[in-house]
């Protein structure tokens, strides 16, 4: 059961358990815990069975895959008031988890037992609605990630990455090219090649372990790029 504190936060996540009376808002208090985790952790490895349901109250998890060459592809992350669909399908479907979930960021999450999050699926609309929009919104994220390995150019997508990643008032971002391939799903001798023709056209400077950005303007035209 949550202590006052965390109902108190639990509320203030979850904006459908503000009505006291109500027998998802009861069910919910009594049988959802708070779950720490330290940053480094491994939530769940590929082939694990799913036994719970995570809601995220503070931190960062990452969700990605690794092929047969190691290459690894991040799906999504999560943040405050997100949860994975893929620990949805899993315990929906009773299949093992498809992914590996890490801990970016110190983690605070609340967590439904299993049988508690299928159950309140098929007895309560509002969780059964709150599942199926989480879902939607999270598909939307994945097909985008598809989206543009499938159909966007690799310059273009690493101009995108870096003008998310800074601002006009910080345009040097720490990162190493290992670090930007993880994070576009490819290796690292093509990044280094890229960024290589970003430097031959004066739109960023490279040093160990970071990328400046020297013409945002330019870049956002290379990120627009067809």
């Amino acid at each position: 059961m949550l202590t006052e504190a965390q109902w108190t936060e639990a509320v203030a996540l979850l904006p459908f358990l503000a009505h006291p009376d109500t027998a998802i808002t009861r069910a919910f208090r009594h049988e959802a815990m708070l779950m720490r985790l330290p940053e480094g952790a491994t939530i769940f490895s590929e082939g694990d069975a799913c036994t719970s349901f995570s809601i995220l109250l503070s931190g960062q998890v990452r969700v990605f895959k690794i092929g047969e060459t190691g290459r690894e592809l991040t799906l999504y992350r999560l943040a405050r008031g997100e949860s994975c669909i893929l620990t949805a399908s899993c315990l929906l479907s009773e299949r093992q988890f498809p992914a590996i979930a890490t801990v970016e960021q110190m983690v605070e999450a609340f967590v439904i037992p299993q049988t508690s999050f299928q159950g309140w699926i098929d007895t309560y609309p509002a969780w059964r609605a709150y599942i199926f929009q989480l879902i939607a919104q999270r598909l939307s994220t994945v097909m985008a990630v598809v989206d543009e390995i499938a159909f966007r150019r690799l310059d273009v997508r690493i101009a995108q990455f870096l003008l998310r990643g800074s601002d006009p008032l910080q345009a040097t971002l720490s990162l190493t090219h290992q670090q930007i391939a993880v994070e576009l799903g490819t290796s690292r001798e093509v990044v280094s090649r890229i960024l290589a023709d970003f430097v031959d056209d004066r739109l960023v400077r490279v040093a160990r372990g970071s990328v400046t950005i020297l013409d945002r303007q330019a870049l956002v035209e290379r990120a627009e790029a067809s």
